[in-house]
């Protein structure tokens, strides 16, 4: 597989004609059963040159993830890292919890003149984050939205390791929180904790014993929320899900105070 170098091509733009603050975002952790979903805000200095080795952090290693972070946290102007708990999600929906993370993050920034984000076009965001751009495989072709997809990352695992300390059963330092067969059977095992996503309607199959319908892909209603909303077709790809993890998709703040702390262990 061909690796995708994330370019500057979108901030240029934008930094020629005046806006030097030009945030990207990007979110990880919509495909979990357990923990909170993680967003990622980043500006990079305008005219600067790429860190070598940032891209998708669904491409690299962990070891290379955490070498980098540190290395963007350093070059960049801002950095803000939101999260929506557990609660948010079955609250809200992921959808809806995904996005109020991107706008905690984005809150965090002390100020932005443009947003770039990763995915499709999302209702009434530009009401509440101000003008921005919407890329499809952001996190793979526009080099913030990669950054911000580094941090993301390295922060939603770092927390998912600090809860596997108190929660050693579920393996979460190492699936952290997706549904591998590690996890289902620690579930099955043990039952949920309050970081599971637990108004999932695949939890709730799994804890019945059939979970056969709602983990197969072809199923009727794959990739959509429990009330229904479809899922981005890059959220259905995968986020660097373990190799045995089954795509289960459906429907703090603590969460949110405990992603920030992670992110100050990045540096």
């Amino acid at each position: 597989m061909t690796l995708i170098v994330p370019t500057l091509r979108w901030e240029r733009p934008l930094w020629r004609a005046g806006a030097g603050r030009i945030a990207g975002v990007d979110e990880v952790g919509v495909a979990p059963t357990s923990g909170a979903v993680v967003a990622a805000a980043v500006i990079m200095p305008p005219n600067c040159h790429r860190i070598e080795g940032v891209r998708d952090s669904k491409t690299m290693t962990a070891i290379q993830r955490e070498r980098l972070a540190p290395v963007i946290r350093r070059r960049a102007v801002a950095i803000g890292v939101g999260a929506a708990s557990v609660a948010d999600i079955d609250r809200l929906n992921i959808y809806h919890a995904t996005h109020l993370a991107m706008r905690r993050a984005i809150a965090r920034l002390g100020g932005h003149d443009h947003v770039l984000v990763d995915g499709l076009r999302i209702a009434e965001f530009e009401a509440q984050v101000g003008p921005y751009t919407a890329i499809v495989d952001g996190d793979a072709r526009v080099y913030s939205i990669a950054c911000a997809s580094v941090v993301a990352k390295v922060v939603r695992d770092r927390m998912m390791s600090r809860l596997a300390v108190r929660y050693p059963e579920y393996g979460w330092e190492r699936n952290q929180g997706y549904a591998t067969r590690e996890h289902r059977d620690a579930i099955r095992a043990h039952g949920l904790t309050p970081h599971h996503r637990a108004s999932w309607q695949a939890l709730q199959t799994l804890l019945a014993g059939d979970q056969l319908s709602l983990f197969d892909v072809g199923e009727e209603g794959a990739g959509r929320t429990d009330d229904g909303i479809a899922l981005p077709e890059d959220v259905l790809a995968g986020q660097g899900i373990p190799d045995d993890a089954v795509a289960v998709m459906a429907p703090i703040d603590e969460a949110d105070e405990r992603a920030a702390e992670a992110f100050a262990a990045t540096g």
